[in-house]
């Protein structure tokens, strides 16, 4: 039976809310904690920069190529069993990575890993549906969750500092306790979607196309940024990308088993959660992927080091969760979110035009503080805006089309960057790849202006923190 909670201070309330914040925190947890564990990796098992690169890029890839299948299988078989099923597989694949001899197996287990949270985390968005009622529990709850998935990618860079000066293989093997809480506590204070609310048929045609154009197109990154590679194959894979991606739109256009349902094309405040999203990884979502490189290759901090100096960034995100809760209820969702890329193409140009003028404290911290309190703010803020409008029974697709936007932005990003920064980068190569961070935060402040252009009320069910 669908027990809908009215509150979120109830005991099944926070146990579940609980349950779903630390699924939520893993997925994030794990796309960063490998970042400050690359070059450890690397040298363990014999993998090039460019064999690297996939270390993210294989999670994100099939993350972001799979959610939307993980939605519409949520929406169909039930939010509870796909959590239980994909909390476990995360876990199972992790300990594959933990115990891993070789590079193989190494970037499957990362694949196995975004293939599981692909799925893990729509069902986080639909139980949340599931368990709490429409309105300010709901709205509390989301903002809750956000809060906590912000902080996870943050948290990642400290703790991967940490565990890689034992070992990087503890950055895959600390998930497996923390899987096992979460499928113990979602067999006991979760509750199943009822069955009237499930959708139809899964489409994996069109989820196979997407996929593919996406892989293409960053394999294609990938072979730019590598000066040895010629020219032609970049060409090639770029080519395999717009073709698989033309098929893609073709279906979406025309058949009747599409991966994202029509009626929500027409949501003004998903569209503008969407893009937010993308934005939003392009920008300061990245922001760990560069300061990683920066601290380790032209600071020479060791991994401990650039994990701590994550710290005051993964402080801010905090504050910044915090401060967007009471501003959404204040003043909407669309203006804190705008305020918030602000604050981020402040903080991202400080960090590009005072790179290498003196010591950490002097020309990282402010940068890293600013964009920090963004990034709190852009991340609860954004997914207020994208599932607000939603029906129910459609939120786990929606959840799953913001986070694909997401993690596709942090694919492409991170294979642009790569491009930036080249094989040697010096502080010229850092000022620029900065500098694309700011600019597409400053694209970010255009969103509700542009996309969310009726003015907003005040609403009853906006977040209360």
């Amino acid at each position: 039976m669908n027990t809908v909670l009215r509150s979120t201070a109830s005991p099944q309330a926070i146990g579940a809310l609980t349950v779903l914040c630390l699924a939520q925190f893993l997925i994030a947890l794990d796309y960063s904690i490998i970042y400050v564990a690359m070059p450890s990796v690397g040298h363990d098992l014999g993998l090039s920069s460019s064999v690297l690169q996939w270390i993210v890029s294989a999670y994100a890839l099939l993350f972001a190529g799979l959610l939307l299948v993980g939605g519409r299988v949520c929406d169909r078989v039930g939010a509870k069993r796909v959590f239980l099923v994909s909390v476990i597989a995360f876990g199972a694949a992790s300990a594959l990575g933990g115990f891993a001899q070789e590079g193989m197996a190494l970037l499957i287990s990362r694949g196995a890993q975004g293939l599981s949270a692909a799925f893990l985390q729509p069902a986080t968005i639909g139980l949340i549906s599931a368990t709490f009622a429409a309105g300010p529990a709901r709205s509390r709850a989301l903002s809750i969750w956000g809060a906590i998935g912000a902080s996870g990618l943050a948290v990642g860079a400290i703790l991967g500092g940490v565990l890689t000066e034992f070992s990087w293989r503890w950055t895959f093997l600390i998930n497996i306790p923390l899987t096992l809480l979460a499928a113990l506590g979602g067999l006991l204070w979760l509750t199943a979607a009822s069955r009237q609310d499930r959708a139809g048929r899964v489409p994996l045609p069109a989820a196979m196309m997407g996929t593919g154009a996406l892989l293409a197109l960053v394999i294609g990154l990938t072979l730019v940024a590598d000066p040895g590679t010629p020219g032609m194959y970049a060409g090639v894979a770029c080519l395999v990308a717009v073709v698989l991606g033309l098929a893609f739109l073709t279906n979406e256009a025309w058949s009747d088993n599409v991966m994202v349902d029509r009626s929500l094309r027409r949501t003004r405040s998903l569209g503008a959660g969407v893009v937010a999203t993308y934005l939003y990884m392009a920008s300061v979502g990245s922001e760990f992927y560069l300061v990683t490189l920066l601290l380790q290759k032209l600071e020479g901090f060791t991994p401990l080091q650039a994990g701590l100096g994550f710290l005051p960034l993964a402080v801010m995100v905090t504050f910044g969760n915090m401060a967007a809760g009471r501003a959404v209820e204040r003043i909407g969702a669309g203006t804190t979110m705008t305020v918030g890329f602000l604050i981020s193409v402040v903080g991202l140009a400080l960090l590009a035009a005072m790179l290498g003028s003196g010591t950490y404290t002097t020309h990282l911290l402010p940068g890293l503080l600013l964009s920090g309190f963004g990034h709190g703010v852009i991340y609860t803020s954004m997914f207020v805006i994208g599932t607000r409008d939603v029906p129910d029974r459609h939120q786990g697709t929606a959840g799953a089309l913001m986070t694909t936007s997401q993690y596709l932005s942090a694919a492409v990003t991170v294979a642009l960057l790569t491009i930036i920064l080249g094989t040697d980068p010096t502080g010229v190569e850092f000022r620029w790849a900065f500098g694309l961070t700011a600019a597409f935060a400053a694209a970010g402040m255009l969103i509700s202006p542009l996309i969310l252009r009726r003015p907003e009320k005040r609403p009853v069910e906006e977040v209360r923190v």
